[in-house]
């Protein structure tokens, strides 16, 4: 009889004992995405998307969580968490990104793309291929691209040529490239979260910055710079990218791979909202009476040529990516 209570009891032990590890084996992975725009923007509903094929995929077990508004920081805090595995995924301008991985500085070179058709070409392809295997040494994973937009100036007054920027004081991404993209037509380019450049605006210490015309909107900027040139000086994509550390600890290499898909499907879906995004925001602006210089070809050339010395500068690595760029029809 003793030796029966003693059976039942390892049994039910053993029982719970597997039970807890099977409960614990079902318990889904929750993953962190760094947003620094709102719910409705984009690249946050793109990010959306992500998560939803994601989860699908794992059958529940990967579920992301889409922390926007720069619930986590602005993008140079999140590079940082995402370093000590703190965030798992965020959707970044790949500016910041350049001191980790260099090769995206050719992406980020001015006016290096023709045409949005021309960005996707690169960055689906083999040039594409390489730069996100080199995310492999900088303790990060590339997932692949969303449109991150053309870039442009807005200032307090207006702009036609490359000398109407001079001594103009310009809010930049916190990259070294884009510094002296700014600086060679002649402004005073500052290094600025994105955050921060509307008390900027406010009290003066900026003349204008640079950016695209859902940012532009978004952030209230065209209420304090309301003269915009499209000189489109960059036209770059936006990185997905993850934390190494924190997502080779969760999880399988087979489920990596399924964020690697689910981007390149919500890729798509991200670049035709962008465009729709594009043209509500500047019909916004220019109604609340902004005003908007689309340069002639001649005006274009000059800016164009501007940035010749920049395009100099560069290390060789860059310029040979530079080269298989241009060369992609």
């Amino acid at each position: 009889m003793k030796k029966q209570w003693i059976s039942s009891i390892l049994s039910a032990l053993l029982f719970a004992g597997f039970g807890g590890m099977a409960c614990a084996a079902d318990a889904p992975v929750v993953l962190q995405f760094a947003e620094i725009h709102e719910a409705d923007y984009p690249t946050t509903v793109g990010a959306f998307e992500i998560a939803k094929l994601v989860e699908q995929r794992t059958n529940g077990r990967v579920k992301i969580e889409i922390a926007h508004s720069m619930k986590l920081g602005d993008e140079a805090a999140v590079i940082e968490k995402m370093k000590t595995g703190e965030i798992d995924l965020t959707r970044i301008n790949i500016g910041p990104v350049t001191k980790y991985v260099p090769d995206l500085n050719a992406f980020l070179m001015p006016y290096i793309f023709r045409s949005t058709g021309h960005m996707l070409k690169v960055v689906n392809g083999a040039i594409g291929n390489d730069v996100i295997a080199s995310f492999d040494k900088s303790g990060f994973i590339g997932f692949g691209w969303f449109d991150g937009g053309t870039r442009s100036f807005y200032t307090k007054k207006p702009v036609k040529k490359p000398s109407d920027l001079k001594d103009m004081r310009i809010r930049t991404l916190q990259s070294t490239l884009m510094l002296s993209v700014v600086s060679s037509f002649g402004a005073k380019a500052i290094a600025m979260p994105h955050g921060k450049t509307i008390d900027a605006l406010k009290d003066n210490s900026l003349d204008g910055a640079e950016n695209n015309y859902p940012t532009y909107d978004e952030t209230d900027h065209y209420k304090l710079a309301k003269y915009f040139v499209e000189d489109e000086h960059t036209r770059n994509p936006d990185i997905i990218m993850g934390s190494k550390k924190a997502l080779e600890e969760k999880l399988t290499k087979a489920e990596i791979e399924i964020i690697r898909q689910a981007v390149r499907e919500a890729q798509p879906m991200q670049f035709s909202l962008w465009a729709k995004k594009v043209k509500e925001s500047k019909d916004k602006v220019v109604a609340a009476g902004c005003v908007t210089t689309v340069l002639t070809a001649k005006q274009k050339n000059a800016f164009v040529a501007a940035v010749k010395p920049v395009y100099e500068a560069q290390p060789p690595d860059i310029q040979e990516l530079v080269k298989r760029i241009k060369a992609v029809k």
